[in-house]
């Protein structure tokens, strides 16, 4: 039972990493202009040789790009509340019983970040096409769907843990 335990922790900090690295790395949108270096763009800022904030991203056409950032952040931090809830419970639940609350922030994490990446999926060609042209999506877009699969995963784990002997 302690190599599940550890097992678990593990995937739940990797998805808690990839999910650090995924919100803060500026590779959401990738723009490789022929002869020129390449322009990489995160929630925050587009970035070449200098980094400066997105176009019109204070605005209200760009209004779906703070319901990303905000709900990102979000799932960041029920993340690691949901890790800190896990550990905390490891020591005060008697054997047997369930991390229920613990799967509960896990999986609105995720739903969180499904919510993100899903709203900048559906809009990121009405605001990129006149900042940054044609481009495609990055690693740290790759990284969050992928932190959506393991915090899902991990939330699910935990629903059906219970602590043994």
């Amino acid at each position: 039972m302690l190599i599940i335990l550890i097992l678990i922790i593990i995937f739940h900090l990797a998805g808690a990493v990839l999910l650090f690295a995924a919100t803060i790395h500026n590779a959401w949108w990738v723009v490789s202009p022929a002869g020129a270096d390449a322009i990489y763009s995160d929630l925050w800022y587009s970035c070449n040789a200098t980094c400066y904030p997105l176009e019109n991203s204070h605005t209200a056409d760009a209004g779906y790009l703070q319901a990303v950032q905000a709900t990102i952040i979000l799932a960041t931090i029920l993340c690691c509340v949901s890790f800190v809830i896990f550990i905390l419970q490891l020591f005060r639940l008697k054997q047997g019983e369930r991390f229920i609350f613990t799967a509960v922030i896990q999986l609105l994490a995720s739903l969180c970040l499904m919510i993100a990446v899903s709203i900048y999926t559906a809009q990121h060609t009405s605001f990129h096409v006149a900042s940054l042209q044609d481009g495609s999506f990055g690693s740290s877009y790759v990284l969050a769907w992928i932190s959506f699969a393991m915090t899902l995963i991990s939330g699910s784990m935990y629903l059906v843990l219970r602590k043994r002997k």
